[in-house]
């Protein structure tokens, strides 16, 4: 009975030990979900007028319901015709920016959907399901996202496009993003409309 009580004891330890250092991001707490997140981190402790337990509470069930997906690699013929998709929109933002950021937005959720990340749910959670992977660069996608639809102006788009591309090389990598991509048409500065 006592050797059960004990085996019973441990495995509980073990598993709070578990939760705490996957979930809770480790020593610290937040300090590790705020690594693990960064700018996201402090997006959602925004969004929670600064409440940081409900935001890390969020984010810990980001990870449980995320932070296990596997990614699905791409075959060589599929990241040939996204690089060759994303330089076509990269090339029309010129002529009809709204069009091109349109496009880029479908494309990101198109690549995650064939990495592996969720497909048919909303917006949100595909961003969030990002987030726990790529939580450097899922802001780009959240802006290209916000700025199809809502009347930003031209330098705005040209930003979030550019950003968006970071989330495109580190879904498109199987490691982390490339550096040196060209993205020189778009970093040139241009007037808002």
């Amino acid at each position: 009975m006592t050797t059960a009580i004990i085996i019973i004891a441990v495995a509980l330890v073990a598993a709070a030990a578990v939760y705490f250092f996957l979930v809770r991001g480790g020593a610290g707490g937040g300090r590790g979900l705020r690594g693990r997140f960064g700018p996201e981190y402090d997006r959602v402790v925004a969004r929670h007028n600064g409440d940081t337990k409900a935001a890390e509470h969020e984010l810990g069930e980001r990870v449980r319901r995320h932070g296990d997906l596997e990614k699905r690699p791409l075959t060589e013929a599929a990241r040939a015709e996204y690089t060759a998709r994303w330089a076509r929109t990269q090339e029309q933002f010129v002529e009809s920016p709204q069009q091109a950021v349109a496009e880029a937005d479908a494309l990101l959720a198109d690549l995650a959907r064939d990495r592996g990340f969720p497909a048919g749910e909303s917006f949100e959670e595909r961003a969030d399901a990002l987030s726990v992977h790529h939580a450097r660069h899922v802001e780009g996608y959240r802006r290209v996202h916000s700025a199809r639809d809502d009347g930003t102006g031209t330098e705005e788009m040209r930003e979030a496009f550019v950003e968006a591309r970071g989330l495109f090389d580190a879904l498109l990598a199987d490691g982390p993003a490339p550096r040196g991509h060209d993205n020189r048409q778009l970093t040139k500065g241009r007037g808002t409309s």
